[in-house]
């Protein structure tokens, strides 16, 4: 199987770490969706990053859709996702708070670099500032109240925390700050010490 796109996404970065943790090889190619546009459309005509290229040929987008299938591949007793309920829950939560950092993270990122500054729309800007500083204000409070896994035993939640909170530092770092959220960013420096973070590098 073939992981296309660049891991300075947070999208593709997630999931060559989940694969990883869960013991599946992927080959990487890295493909810009900017850059080699026209080589990404001959892989994939949507042109999303990550695509996932099955051996048969087939492809997948999006990565928690893709991260779902390579669950499916390991197996149960290799699964990133808490087995318990409430665990699972609390998973998914935290999850889709990481997810919402990443996607504000690339709008602030794509409004900046990519829109000339005259037509930019600040009250849009200032918008999605809040929306970014609300998830990782609700991680950080999720994380007082129950830590998170990490070293071995990180989980889902975990890999998508520390890689959104990683791609948020270096695209907009001046919207993230250390000691306003400690705990996300103690965590985050603790899980890029793993190899599989250590071998996915975001740059």
């Amino acid at each position: 199987m073939k992981l296309i796109g660049m891991l300075d996404s947070p999208y593709v970065r997630r999931v060559a770490i989940s694969a990883r943790h869960l013991g599946i090889d992927l080959e990487h190619e890295s493909v810009s969706v900017f850059r080699h546009f026209e080589h990404f459309q001959q892989i994939n005509p949507v042109v999303k990053a990550p695509t996932l290229v099955l051996d048969d040929g087939e492809v997948l987008i999006d990565s928690t859709l893709i991260i779902d299938y390579l669950e499916a591949l390991a197996g149960p007793g290799k699964s990133l996702m808490p087995g318990d309920l409430t665990q699972r829950l609390r998973a998914w939560r935290l999850i889709g708070l990481g997810l919402a950092a990443c996607e504000k993270s690339v709008q602030l990122y794509y409004e900046r670099n990519l829109r000339p500054a005259e037509i930019q729309y600040q009250p849009w800007v200032e918008r999605v500032e809040g929306q970014l500083a609300a998830a990782y204000s609700a991680l950080e409070r999720e994380l007082e109240k129950q830590p998170l896994a990490n070293g071995a035993l990180i989980e889902q939640d975990g890999i998508t925390l520390a890689v959104a909170w990683s791609f948020t530092n270096l695209v907009t770092p001046d919207q993230v700050d250390a000691s306003r959220f400690p705990r996300i960013a103690e965590f985050t420096a603790q899980a890029e010490k793993l190899e599989a973070f250590i071998s996915t590098p975001i740059t």
